[in-house]
């Protein structure tokens, strides 16, 4: 019987433990950015982004599925999305992308970028329409925004409330950490507008996908 059983385990199947698909590991920086994948990844992709710069909506739609895919989930590059603000609206788009935390911070921006061109048109007529004037208070600009540009809906139609949503946009430790990263991107690194992409600390030169991707892989093998 012991032989029998000794017989069994040498053909019994072999487990394999699954690779991590770092994609799903999303973290907070310490400068308050979200990074998604590997931690300890040898390559760090910087993306100072603008959520009303159409080129910063191209790249994400042409890049998001073949990073993720060949870089982020292999644990050989992880990506940090740093804000570069430049208007009411995408200072409250910003705030509204990390509703829900860091789980759904990539989701959310992902997503502001796609419905871009419908959000940016009613953006534009609400700020044609004086609705804000100058100086109100932030909370009162947040929530105008919110509502007039159709950001509102749009994260209702994600799965938040509208409770959900007015607590997001009046979330000081949100609203700080845009700012601080804002003011770094455009006081301290002085970047030359959006989207500006750094690899390993260094200028990328370059806001194309091809030319990103390539970099990654030269910046890989070197590691």
């Amino acid at each position: 019987m012991r032989l029998l059983i000794a017989l069994f385990a040498l053909f019994a199947p072999l487990t394999v433990s699954a690779a991590p698909d770092w994609t799903t590991t999303v973290t907070r920086a310490a400068n308050g950015a979200y990074v998604m994948g590997n931690p300890k990844a040898k390559v760090r992709l910087v993306e100072y982004l603008s959520y009303s710069c159409p080129h910063c909506a191209h790249f994400t739609g042409e890049a998001a599925a073949p990073l993720k895919a060949g870089f982020i989930a292999k644990g050989t590059v992880a990506v940090e999305m740093r804000n570069a603000v430049r208007d009411r609206y995408d200072f409250t788009a910003a705030v509204l992308a990390r509703c829900g935390g860091p789980s759904r911070f990539f989701g959310n921006t992902e997503a502001l970028f796609g419905a871009q061109d419908a959000l940016l048109t009613k953006a534009a007529a609400f700020e044609a329409s004086e609705a804000l004037p100058e100086g109100a208070p932030v909370a009162v600009a947040l929530k105008g925004m919110a509502k007039g540009s159709g950001l509102n809906d749009f994260m209702v139609a994600r799965g938040f409330t509208i409770a959900q949503v007015n607590a997001c946009l009046v979330d000081k430790p949100s609203q700080n950490a845009v700012l601080a990263l804002t003011k770094e991107a455009w006081n301290v690194r002085k970047i030359p507008g959006t989207p500006t992409f750094l690899i390993n600390g260094q200028p990328a030169k370059t806001a194309e996908w091809s030319q990103i991707e390539a970099k990654l892989r030269v910046a890989v093998a070197r590691r």
